[in-house]
């Protein structure tokens, strides 16, 4: 809890470019809850609709170069658990070594979280906004009751 709560309130990252991070690692996770928590997360922080659909796959929305750089982070991380040097290349021309330090903590907390949400097959809450419409889910939770 401590370590989640210095990510969302005191790291270094700007919280938009944070919460693309996030709802990246959530959707390329499968776990819908841990998406749609931070739906409302990721619009007060200043991702737009269209932006947070992408992050699902839905829409049409191009990435800025640098967006499309903290996508491509949690994709390879998700996906074989190590940043290419490409995408390495890119967020270190504009982060410090902590920044990048703390990305790459971000992302498998992150991970981490959505891994055990889907693993105990917690339930989306009625409020709750999940994945965007039009979006098809990598998996879902086998214990999932929603």
């Amino acid at each position: 809890m401590a370590l989640g709560g210095h990510l969302l309130t005191a790291g270094r990252l700007p919280a938009r470019e944070r919460e693309l991070v996030i709802l990246r690692v959530g959707w390329r996770s499968g776990s819908e809850y841990e998406f749609g928590q931070h739906r409302r997360i990721g619009a007060d922080a200043g991702l737009t609709e269209a932006e947070i659909d992408a992050i699902a796959e839905v829409g049409t929305h191009v990435f800025s170069e640098h967006d499309a750089a903290l996508v491509a982070l949690a994709d390879e991380l998700c996906g074989d658990n190590v940043v290419s040097d490409a995408t390495w290349s890119k967020l270190a021309a504009r982060y410090d070594d902590a920044t990048m330090l703390e990305l790459l903590v971000l992302a498998g907390f992150y991970r981490l979280v959505s891994g055990t949400l889907n693993s105990a097959g917690v339930p989306l809450e009625p409020e709750a906004l999940g994945w965007p419409d039009g979006a098809v889910a990598l998996r879902s939770s086998p214990r999932a009751t929603s």
